[in-house]
């Protein structure tokens, strides 16, 4: 692996004091990664719908500090000090400090907010550390002008990955790759690209609707599940079966045939919930409502020809992807048919998005 280009160039110039915010969304995964290997490589590559309206917004206040051998930062989440968040960060700051060492020469306090339910189902993970890569990308790009865009995200994705993996897919859109694939010209274990081939019409303005079941905590995190694939009976068959799905979803995007996206979809999302089912301990992260809504969809595909599927997380909300000529229908089916599921009825309407952006 080559990951030298990511190391920061020495600079002369200095920044005393600086202040950035980005939003930058989650992204639902349509091909899923669940397994890695250290320093957070997925055992197969992935490709996800990057959204529009769940998001996290994030600022970070740099102030110049005597160089120390420690990085110095306080956290706040929707206004609250949250010192049980900071260990995750702190081990993000360890495992990037060889590519930003300039972190250790500032003070940071880091302000984020969710448009969505922390820990949920929904990606936070992906949202916020892509939302604080950027931030840290905007004061190296103040550090050292000539940075290019392409590289800024590029690096920016790269060092996402090292918090969470699933973040390396939140910095552009709407479609990204992360995991090298022999069928994506470009991809990569280090980093996610957008999907570099013209996509079908009939995923233009693609939406993506969140059915709220649970809002609570996960009942198991993200590096937890993923350690789980490591002895997993099934892992390496599984590993093969995303990659080929990665090859089939690829042509699906090209060809604009939705009821093989449809079919393709759903499948993934089983087959991730199914390697939970079969770990050692295994983990039941569906709920019941969850099922009545999956079998909702089933039935209301059966009576309308519609192309909406679902597809889920690691949790019990359901995600539920359709083309936008058939907003109206969906929406008046979810409202009616799907809300009662759903914790005091709340969802969430979303659509495919365009990435991170600077506020």
């Amino acid at each position: 692996m080559n990951t030298s280009e990511f190391i920061t160039k020495s600079s002369s110039k200095k920044i005393e004091k600086a202040t950035f915010t980005w939003q930058t969304p989650s992204n639902i995964a349509l091909i899923k990664y669940w397994g890695k290997s250290n320093p957070q490589i997925p055992k197969n590559a992935s490709i996800s719908f990057t959204l529009n309206n769940c998001h996290t917004t994030t600022t970070i206040d740099f102030l110049k500090k005597e160089k120390s051998s420690e990085v110095v930062f306080n956290l706040f989440f929707e206004g609250k000090k949250k010192e049980d968040f900071k260990p995750k960060i702190q081990e993000f700051f360890n495992r990037i400090q060889e590519y930003c060492p300039y972190i250790f020469e500032y003070e940071m306090t880091i302000n984020s907010e969710n448009s969505f339910p922390h820990s949920s189902g929904i990606a936070s993970s992906a949202s916020g550390l892509s939302a604080i890569s950027m931030c840290l990308m905007s004061l190296e790009k103040e550090i050292n002008p000539s940075l290019s865009k392409e590289f800024i995200n590029r690096k920016a994705s790269f060092i996402s990955r090292l918090g969470s993996g699933s973040a390396s897919r939140s910095i552009e859109g709407p479609l990204v790759v992360w995991g090298e694939h022999s069928d994506i010209e470009g991809s990569s274990n280090l980093f996610g690209i957008k999907y570099p081939y013209k996509v079908h019409s009939n995923f233009d303005n693609y939406k993506d609707s969140i059915l709220l079941v649970d809002k609570g905590e996960k009942q198991v995190s993200s590096t937890i599940g993923h350690n789980l694939m490591i002895d997993h009976a099934y892992a390496e068959n599984r590993f093969k079966q995303a990659n080929n799905n990665l090859s089939k979803m690829s042509k699906i995007l090209q060809n604009g045939d939705l009821k093989a996206f449809v079919s393709l979809v759903e499948s993934e999302a089983l087959a991730l919930h199914a390697m939970m089912l079969t770990s050692i301990p295994y983990f039941i992260l569906m709920k019941p409502n969850t099922l009545e809504i999956i079998n909702a969809i089933s039935q209301y595909r059966e009576e309308t020809n519609s192309n909406l599927c679902f597809t889920l997380d690691a949790g019990a909300n359901v995600h539920l992807l359709y083309p936008a000529n058939e907003e109206k229908s969906i929406n008046s089916f979810i409202k009616i048919k799907l809300s009662p599921f759903c914790q005091k009825n709340e969802y969430i309407y979303d659509c495919v998005g365009l990435g991170a952006k600077q506020i």
